[in-house]
């Protein structure tokens, strides 16, 4: 039967040694895929401004991505192509590159693996559809001013994107703090722990360990987090978010 602990699980989280590695990790993870992923979004955004006849279908290709990405099927043949004997280390094999590479085996290059940057097909359409509605008329007026591209991205597109950005950093980071599938399938936290994400150590003590009181306890530390994380990005809007309309 359950019995009240009253703030025991808070207090052995300072203790737990393997709970703030995976704060370590879960904020490494957070804040290196999210960046690299909102890059992507947008230069790929930007490739694919200009319309032709195939780019309906290059834009499912890159959104697709973000429709299965999260699913077990995906995570498992991510983990295939990465192990010793994966198409990674054959391909490098085949022009000459040393093949014995365990890279979901080592701490140094694992977590990178989970990272999935690949997945930023709907930061990418948000992207899309914002710089969509940048009036050319501001490019022209640039271009007959001398301005060139670097200029006219650095002093038109980036300021007037600055809400987009806004808006898909604090979903992606929400979701970076969240992610689990990657790690539960392919790694799994190993080895060392040095992929194993808040999300997969909170499942493990509830579902595995059996401490559902102190998984309970993670999951009000995870709500704070996000919490203060989103608020720490709204406080900093006024600095670099543009709103003074087009």
């Amino acid at each position: 039967p359950p019995v009240f602990t009253g703030l025991d699980n808070f207090k052995n989280m300072i203790a737990d040694g393997t709970f703030l590695q995976t704060i370590k990790v879960t904020f490494f993870f957070a804040f290196v895929s999210v960046p690299l992923k909102l890059i992507f979004a947008l230069l790929v955004a930007m490739l694919l401004l200009k319309n032709t006849k195939m780019s309906g279908i290059y834009r499912a290709a890159y959104y697709l991505p973000s429709i299965i990405g999260g699913s077990v099927a995906v995570a498992i043949l991510w983990k295939r192509m990465f192990a010793m004997d994966g198409v990674v280390n054959k391909l490098l094999g085949s022009i000459g590159i040393k093949t014995s590479i365990s890279w979901l085996g080592d701490t140094k290059t694992a977590i990178w693996i989970l990272l999935a940057v690949w997945q930023f097909g709907s930061s990418m359409l948000i992207f899309l559809s914002s710089l969509k509605q940048i009036p050319t008329s501001l490019y022209e007026a640039a271009m007959v001013d001398g301005a060139n591209p670097v200029s006219r991205f650095f002093k038109i597109t980036l300021p007037l994107l600055t809400p987009t950005i806004f808006f898909n950093l604090v979903m992606q980071m929400i979701n970076g703090f969240l992610a689990f599938t990657q790690c539960y399938i392919i790694t799994q936290g190993k080895p060392m722990n040095s992929t194993l994400l808040y999300t997969v150590y909170m499942y493990q003590q509830s579902f595995e360990f059996y401490n559902t009181g102190y998984g309970a306890a993670m999951a009000w530390v995870m709500l704070l987090m996000i919490g203060l994380i989103t608020l720490f990005l709204f406080a900093t809007k006024r600095f670099w978010v543009y709103e003074g309309g087009l």
